[in-house]
């Protein structure tokens, strides 16, 4: 089965073909031709996933699935959720400055609890009618008071999973990939598909 993630990022790319196997053939966006700017105006995680979706499948005509990804703060009402990667003013993916407004605006603050949330959205054709799937994945932690670890991307310097004693960026991506909000979504999405 063919089927498009939504996605250029060659890492995540690579994690879903690992778990999802032989049986599927997953091409990236840039594998079908697709340089567009697809829009991700929702206000929700999922909103935004079920967009860019659905933009694949009715401008290319093939069954896609895409993903969302938040970090929700307790203590910021939920902060920075759908907006976790233009966080911090005037920046697109900027992480170091996104970590630094969250570890601020949580300064003196005891009460850490956040958690990581990926919802991904599949868009294929069932019997000749367009069938829309969500699958979500998350994972429970705190928000350190300080940087810790290299490896990953985003906010894992900073967030700390319940029952480890290091951040996402100190595990190791293994670990990490293992544990975390998207593999917990994707192996939802990979038993679906399986069973298809």
């Amino acid at each position: 089965m063919r089927i498009v993630f939504a996605t250029n990022n060659q890492h995540k790319l690579e994690e879903i073909r690992e778990i999802l196997g032989d049986s599927f053939e997953v091409l990236s966006l840039r594998d079908i031709g697709c340089h567009e700017d697809i829009p991700e105006t929702g206000d929700t995680l999922m909103m935004n996933a079920i967009q860019k979706a659905d933009y694949i499948y009715q401008h290319y005509h093939i069954n896609c699935f895409a993903d969302d990804t938040g970090l929700e703060v307790d203590a910021l009402n939920g902060e920075p959720g759908v907006h976790s990667a233009r966080y911090a003013e005037g920046t697109d993916h900027d992480s170091e400055a996104n970590m630094t407004k969250l570890l601020h605006k949580l300064e003196g603050i005891d009460e850490r609890s956040a958690r990581f949330k990926t919802v991904i959205a599949l868009v294929k054709e069932e019997e000749g009618i367009e069938t829309i799937r969500l699958f979500e994945g998350k994972v429970e932690g705190n928000i350190t008071l300080q940087r810790e670890g290299s490896e990953g991307f985003g906010y894992d310097p900073i967030f700390q999973p319940t029952g480890y004693d290091h951040t996402f960026a100190a595990l190791g991506l293994d670990i990490k990939n293992h544990i975390s909000h998207r593999a917990r979504a994707v192996a939802k999405l990979a038993d679906y598909l399986k069973n298809k």
